[in-house]
């Protein structure tokens, strides 16, 4: 045995046993070497902690206090070591997942095959929806959303990337409409609402170059919870639609969809990982957001801006 936590170590037994051969016998060590740690542990911290006699050993009121708060150290040790220990054993079993629809759709198939050939006992278990789930009480290991800043504390979460928007319209709508130049010129048209967009019917965007922030009342002519309705609809001339790059990228590399405002950014979101109020996250659940995080970066069109 060699280190400052060993020699703690047979301290602590040692105060604990009374005596130098007990707690050598219960470490498996020899009682010269349990008497030379105590005798190097004193020498460190410059203080008796331990009275010797013949008959038996007992702390000294510095050895008591020590001993209190070193119990208490190495049980967290312990403890640390033990779930490490659990979290290795544990890579298998059911993962339940709740992810946003058009994400999951989009891009989660792209990276699913790649996560059962590394973790093969893992059984993911995916419930795609854009409502915000309740992670504790309808029984989840964890969620994907992509959202504003996060503000259930309830949960621990875990931001992996901000997700890039655009303002969009098709150009057969644009033709017909009035111009929009400025943040407030959005007030005069119709707009595909996104249900669970935190600004609701009120935007506030900030000029990329002089950080100027306006906010502009909008009209929702149409509202949805799903991102690929919004699109489709956006492409029938349905009106303006902010959206995430991501469901828009093949849109605008295509001209089908435009982007307007350009110089004007939406408030930011993030794809963020939420969790149970874990002491320590369970090793499928940290396998499976580490791999997202990894996959996630390497395709460009989720935080990539199009420029069209």
């Amino acid at each position: 045995m060699t280190g400052r936590i060993e020699r703690i170590r047979v301290f602590v037994k040692v105060a604990e046993l009374n005596g130098f051969a007990a707690a050598a016998r219960e470490l498996g060590a020899t009682r010269s070497i349990a008497t030379r740690y105590v005798n190097q542990l004193e020498d460190e911290l410059g203080a008796q902690l331990l009275v010797r006699t013949t008959r038996k050993v007992s702390t000294t009121v510095a050895g008591r206090l020590y001993l209190a708060r070193m119990q208490t150290l190495l049980a967290d040790l312990d403890r640390a070591d033990e779930l490490i220990n659990q979290q290795h054993a544990t890579l298998s079993g059911e993962l339940c997942l709740s992810a946003p629809v058009s994400f999951g759709q989009r891009f989660l198939p792209r990276v699913l095959a790649g996560f059962r050939e590394s973790y093969p006992e893992v059984l993911l278990k995916i419930h795609l929806t854009d409502r915000f789930i309740d992670i504790i009480e309808e029984g989840f290991d964890m969620a994907l959303r992509i959202s504003g800043p996060p503000e259930d504390v309830s949960t621990i979460w875990r931001k992996i990337m901000p997700i890039r928007r655009s303002i969009v319209a098709s150009p057969g709508y644009l033709r017909t409409a009035t111009p929009l130049e400025q943040p407030e010129d959005l007030s005069g048209h119709a707009i595909l609402g996104y249900s669970h967009f935190p600004g609701g019917q009120s935007w506030k965007l900030t000029h990329c170059r002089t950080g100027e922030v306006r906010s502009a009342t909008v009209r929702h002519g149409f509202e949805s919870n799903s991102g690929e309705l919004i699109v489709a609809s956006a492409l029938d001339n349905g009106g303006v639609s902010l959206l995430p790059d991501f469901l828009v990228r093949d849109e605008l590399a295509a001209g089908t969809l435009r982007r307007i405002l350009k110089d004007w950014a939406p408030p930011e979101i993030w794809l963020t990982a939420f969790y149970p109020p874990y002491e320590m996250l369970p090793a499928k659940v940290e396998a499976f957001t580490g791999f997202i995080e990894e996959q996630v970066r390497s395709f460009p069109d989720m935080s990539g801006r199009v420029v069209v």
